[in-house]
């Protein structure tokens, strides 16, 4: 017999895969041919709106890792925290793409861009929230079991705690990756002005580069341990 394959979910779209994906509306989101200054608008729109998505998936990983560690789950906090992370690598990979884009394409687009600027990023102010949501309940965390960060880091590694704060540090790094690499596609494509030109979105990357959300646990993991306290991790600078 012939399956029926009618769709049974509510919604727009010829199939329940469309409905759900909602994938009508969601390939209508990028300009049309016909109001295109050039046909790489499209690549530069693709890039930029799945790293909206991931941004966003990334920004509700940390709320809810925040919100375990508030509720002192710290062991459930870590997986959640490893999805946000590799999110952010995805969309550093994807920044390839601009490989594509030859500066002289991307001046010719500027007018179609308008004022716009990453910075207005709703998935990175989400990513922005998330992180610093959960920094401060990992601090009260720790302050209610009464643990400090260098004692935490050269104590046994898998404690869920000590797990969560090499966690951290790692998400802490893939972001600072994700910024150097979104600094040199900017470079590269050229449309971005001078890097160290005062005011340049080029120039306000560089500086952002070295930033951390976290930089207490950075500070602690290298911090010298006395002979008693030993060090957890001695080939690691």
């Amino acid at each position: 017999m012939k399956r029926d394959h009618s769709p049974v979910l509510p919604g727009d779209g010829a199939t329940d895969y469309a409905r759900y994906m909602r994938t009508d509306a969601l390939l209508e989101l990028q300009r049309r041919p016909e109001q295109m200054i050039h046909r790489d608008e499209l690549l530069f729109q693709v890039v930029h709106q799945s790293t909206e998505l991931w941004l966003k998936l990334a920004g509700a990983e940390l709320a809810e890792a925040g919100a375990r560690v508030a509720a002192d789950e710290p062991a459930a906090a870590e997986p959640l925290l490893a999805r946000a992370t590799l999110g952010v690598r995805l969309i550093t990979d994807q920044l390839e793409m601009f490989r594509h884009l030859p500066p002289a394409v991307f001046q010719a687009m500027q007018p179609a861009l308008g004022t716009g600027s990453g910075a207005e990023s709703p998935g990175w102010r989400g990513v922005q929230a998330g992180s610093r949501k959960l920094g401060r309940a990992f601090t009260d965390h720790l302050a209610r079991r009464g643990t400090d960060l260098s004692t935490l880091l050269r104590a046994d590694p898998a404690d869920p705690a000590h797990r969560l704060a090499e966690a951290m540090v790692e998400w802490d790094e893939r972001v600072a990756f994700w910024r150097v690499r979104h600094y040199q596609a900017a470079i590269r494509v050229g449309g971005h002005g001078v890097a160290g030109t005062e005011g340049s979105p080029a120039t306000m990357l560089a500086r952002l580069i070295d930033h951390r959300f976290f930089p207490e646990l950075w500070q602690a993991r290298v911090a010298p341990a006395t002979p008693a306290e030993g060090i957890l991790h001695p080939e690691l600078p």
